[in-house]
């Protein structure tokens, strides 16, 4: 079993790294942004609580999140191992990241973070933003995208590489020159079996 956590700042192509991980070691790729279109469109109770924030653009809340990523966790496809993109976001979601994995018996593996430039993930998502013509994402949002992504996800890495979890992976160049790194990571890793308890 094949526990992970994918953390990176936007546009450091997190979403395409995350598929071909999945696909290399056969697990679901989990990003929260899927749980909670998956909840909205089969209409549960706390997909509809989700898209009354998402409706008004705002985040949504760990009281809500967090009960749909343990349900995600203990999902059939999963029991093999996940890996988890986007969340945990903050420290407070980290540490009930931990005691969910506790009650399903499972032990995380690894936390592989993607570390791009800033000025180069700037250059990436400005030119993502005219591609698709989004005009909101102009070049001081982004900036502060990365500076609120920073202030949440550094106190998480390191509690991660305190627990000598974190690996740190130079998420420049090419798609595949950063795949390549990760898979040089994953080859290394002593896979884990799902603990008793």
């Amino acid at each position: 079993m094949t526990t992970l956590i994918l953390l990176g700042p936007p546009g450091a192509g997190k979403g395409t790294q995350a598929k071909r991980i999945a696909e290399r070691l056969g697990i679901p790729a989990i990003s929260t942004g899927a749980i909670f279109r998956t909840n909205m469109s089969e209409g549960t109770e706390l997909g509809k609580q989700a898209a009354l924030y998402i409706d008004r653009g705002e985040f949504v809340p760990d009281s809500v999140t967090n009960p749909m990523v343990k349900a995600r966790l203990a999902a059939p496809d999963a029991q093999n191992g996940f890996l988890l993109d986007g969340y945990p976001r903050t420290l407070d979601q980290a540490h009930v990241l931990r005691d969910m994995l506790a009650d399903l018996g499972i032990t995380l593996n690894l936390v592989l973070e993607i570390e791009v430039d800033e000025d180069e993930v700037v250059t990436r998502m400005l030119k993502r933003a005219e591609e698709q013509h989004r005009t909101d994402d102009t070049e001081p949002v982004m900036r502060h995208r990365l500076e609120v992504y920073r202030e949440q996800t550094m106190p998480m890495a390191t509690y991660y590489a305190d627990q000598d979890l974190l690996e740190v992976v130079d998420g420049s160049g090419s798609i595949d020159e950063v795949s390549e790194r990760i898979f040089a990571v994953l080859d290394a890793l002593p896979t884990c079996e799902r603990t008793q308890g």
